[in-house]
C-alpha cells in the first residue's frame, strides 16, 4: 500500500477518473471522485457552459483538501482538475505530502475523448477555458506529468512507474 495522496489533475477529458480508479486499484488506496465534491451550484454553472471561477473552486478545492488531510496516513487518490498553482497550493495547505499526477496530451484527442463521453455534466465549449487557466507543475512541486495516449491501463502503468521516481 503507498501511503501518499495523490491528486490526479488536469483539464477535463484527459481522464482523471478513469485513471484515478486504476491508480487507487493499483496501489490499494481509497479512491475519491472530485466532482462529487462540487456544490450543486457549480454543477449547475458549468452544465450552462459556464466556466467556474476562483470563488467558486474555493470551497470545492477545501473538501478535497479535507478528504486528503484525513487520507494523510492511509494513501489515497483523488482527482480535480487542480488547474492553477493556487489550487494545488490549497490543496498542500490541507495534505502537505499530497504529489500531483498531471495528465497531459494533445487537444485534439482530449476534445475527441470529451465529445465521447456520456452523461458527463462538463461541456466541450468549457475545454478552452480549462486550457487557458492550465498552470502546469513548477520544478519545486510534488508531482510527474504523464501523457494520455493510449489506453486507461497503459496511462496507470506509466503513471505508476513515474510515481514511484517521485520522492514520497
Amino acid at each position: 500500500m503507498d501511503t501518499r495522496v495523490v491528486v490526479v489533475m488536469g483539464v477535463a477529458g484527459t481522464g482523471k477518473s478513469t485513471v484515478g480508479r486504476l491508480l487507487a486499484e493499483a496501489l490499494g488506496v481509497g479512491y475519491a471522485e472530485g466532482d462529487d465534491f462540487h456544490p450543486p451550484e457549480n454543477i449547475a454553472k458549468m452544465s450552462a457552459g459556464t466556466p467556474l471561477d476562483d470563488t467558486d473552486r474555493w470551497p470545492w478545492l477545501d473538501a478535497i483538501g479535507t478528504w486528503a488531510h484525513g487520507r494523510e496516513a492511509l494513501g489515497g487518490v483523488v482527482t480535480s482538475s487542480a488547474l492553477k498553482r493556487a489550487y494545488r497550493d490549497r490543496l498542500r495547505g490541507a495534505a502537505p505530502g499530497a504529489v500531483f499526477l498531471h495528465l497531459t496530451g494533445e487537444r485534439a484527442l482530449i476534445e475527441r475523448r470529451m465529445g465521447e463521453r456520456q452523461g458527463h455534466f462538463m461541456p466541450p465549449a468549457l475545454l478552452d477555458s480549462q486550457f487557458a487557466a492550465l498552470e502546469p507543475l513548477g520544478y519545486d512541486e510534488a508531482g510527474v506529468a504523464v501523457d494520455v495516449a493510449g489506453t486507461p491501463e497503459e496511462i496507470t502503468a506509466r503513471a505508476v512507474a513515474a510515481l514511484r521516481e517521485v520522492d514520497g
